[in-house]
């Protein structure tokens, strides 16, 4: 973390903890991540979770809602600024088939309509990153295809560091966005594959993908029936139940994609008030 100028107002560093975790379920940062960031007290804190619940077979809306709306409202109640963002749909990303992407995508844009929701409740400073020229530029993310680079972060980090100035909640000059390390290569995709990749595989082979086969499946055959529609009203009616269970209202008309995005941790300093002179706890969490 960068700090501000010792000549600056407040010209302490920015001090920074990071309780996200990688895996991480809603329920893991309202559970596990939330108490420990409270007891920190940031001024500042990310909150960015969502894609892992979508890849569970457990995946429930309305409990990722409450969760959220739990994370948020404490964060909140003490002041804290919160930094949130929409993602990507991991179909999308992973360049999976039609029948195997599209359940993944209708899961993403519920739990995106959630966050969209709670952001404007909570008056959080929201980023948006999930339209075609994030997903296909392969430059700004890692071989996992799930995470972003070197590249990824710092494009990200800047967007929020020009949505918190223009809250005036950020000083000095914004991030470079000029990455130092080379992107990652065929090979680099290859080793994380034989690697770290594998593991996810089978563990998702274990939980998500029979359940994908079987959602797959419904997609073809309401296809091919020419009933498509149906699995959209089902996800609407369950985006209804979860927005209902937190107090919010439906967006009129639902929409077909919400603007979208994906946060890491600023990496540079912030100020949440002119009142601020001492050290800015941001703190990150999720997945």
């Amino acid at each position: 973390m960068g700090g501000a100028a010792p000549g600056e107002p407040g010209g302490r560093a920015v001090e920074f903890r990071n309780f996200a975790v990688s895996g991480a379920r809603t329920r893991d940062v309202a559970e596990s991540q939330l108490p420990r960031a409270l007891a920190y007290r940031p001024d500042v804190a990310s909150v960015v979770v969502g894609v892992n619940d979508t890849l569970r077979r457990t995946f429930d809306l309305t409990e990722l809602a409450l969760a959220l709306d739990r994370v948020c409202g404490r964060l909140s109640a003490g002041g804290t600024v919160l930094l949130t963002a929409c993602l990507p749909d991991p179909g999308a990303m992973l360049g999976l088939p039609p029948p195997l992407a599209r359940p993944l995508a209708r899961r993403q844009r519920s739990v995106n309509a959630v966050v969209h929701a709670l952001s404007a409740r909570y008056g959080a400073v929201h980023l948006h990153m999930a339209d075609a020229a994030w997903v296909e530029d392969r430059a700004l993310w890692s071989a996992d295809r799930l995470h972003p680079g070197e590249r990824g972060h710092r494009t990200i980090a800047a967007r929020f560091h020009a949505l918190l100035a223009e809250r005036g909640l950020a000083c000095g000059a914004p991030p470079d966005r000029e990455p130092r390390q080379p992107p990652p290569t065929r090979a680099d995709a290859l080793l994380w594959l034989a690697t770290a990749g594998t593991g996810w595989v089978v563990r998702r082979c274990h939980d998500l993908l029979p359940q994908l086969l079987r959602l797959a499946g419904a997609e073809v055959r309401h296809w091919a029936g020419g009933t498509g529609a149906r699995l959209d009203e089902r996800a609407e009616h369950a985006l209804s139940a979860a927005l209902a269970a937190v107090a919010l209202p439906l967006p009129a008309p639902v929409q077909a994609s919400v603007p979208e995005s994906v946060s890491v941790s600023l990496q540079t300093p912030v100020r949440v008030s002119a009142s601020v002179d001492v050290a800015a706890p941001l703190a990150r969490m999720g997945e």
